[in-house]
């Protein structure tokens, strides 16, 4: 550990740590009942598989696919761009961080200290690489999945079935995009970094805010929830 390290950076760093990673597990592992927006979608999402099943044109719903899957290749390009600009910055770490020192609002380290700052950059968008390509992968598997679906009309016990299956294969491409989207928020927390270890926690601390409201405070999610309100009540009349 570098000598010039201060306590009071180690502590914003495992609160920075501390944040995201319990963020992530509460947002994609612990809110099970409809608490969010991301709540709110999985159950839309069995909605549509279930009005796609019964479909017999799905270019729509391809169409609707094709689109959410370029978004998840323009974040991935857009990733390996920033990739590539944090590595290239290692070439000239001598002069970024004559620079950095030099501004009158940031904190004075060693240059030690702004590489690992550098790195920690670097640590975070390759997370988000992986978690975009995986996304994408995943998103073929979900075509795979639409594309072996029989053809309308479809079993009304099957359909139920085979909905669920392709609406949580779904889900589970669209977590992995939201991990990646979210390595961007944090990455501009570590930006404040340079500033100094309290404002670099309570940029995370923002960040967790923004991010929390968002999923459970916002007008968005309660559009949604009102949406998904009235897609569970028309299934039930249907049912009965």
């Amino acid at each position: 550990m570098p000598s010039d390290l201060a306590p009071l950076d180690v502590v914003a760093f495992l609160w920075f740590i501390a944040s995201w990673v319990g963020f992530t597990i509460v947002q994609d592992h612990l809110l099970r009942d409809r608490q969010g927006v991301n709540q709110h979608l999985k159950i839309v999402r069995r909605h549509w598989m279930e009005q796609m099943l019964q479909r017999e044109n799905r270019i729509m719903d391809s169409q609707l696919f094709g689109h959410t899957m370029h978004s998840c290749t323009f974040f991935a390009s857009t990733n390996m761009l920033v990739l590539a600009g944090l590595v290239g910055s290692f070439g000239a770490i001598e002069h970024a961080h004559d620079l950095v020192s030099g501004l009158s609002f940031t904190a004075k380290t060693s240059r030690q200290i702004f590489e690992y700052k550098l790195l920690l950059m670097v640590g975070i968008f390759t997370f988000g690489f992986f978690k975009f390509t995986w996304a994408l992968r995943q998103y073929n598997y979900c075509c795979a999945l639409i594309g072996s679906a029989p053809a309308a009309p479809v079993p009304h016990d099957v359909m139920k079935v085979m909905a669920e299956a392709i609406g949580d294969a779904l889900t589970l491409a669209v977590t992995s995009l939201n991990g990646g989207m979210r390595s961007y928020y944090f990455a501009l927390a570590v930006l404040a970094w340079v500033v100094g270890p309290l404002s670099f926690m309570l940029a995370t601390t923002g960040i967790i805010v923004v991010l929390a409201r968002r999923q459970a405070f916002s007008a968005t999610e309660k559009v949604i929830r009102i949406q998904t309100d009235r897609l569970e009540q028309t299934s039930l009349k249907k049912q009965q």
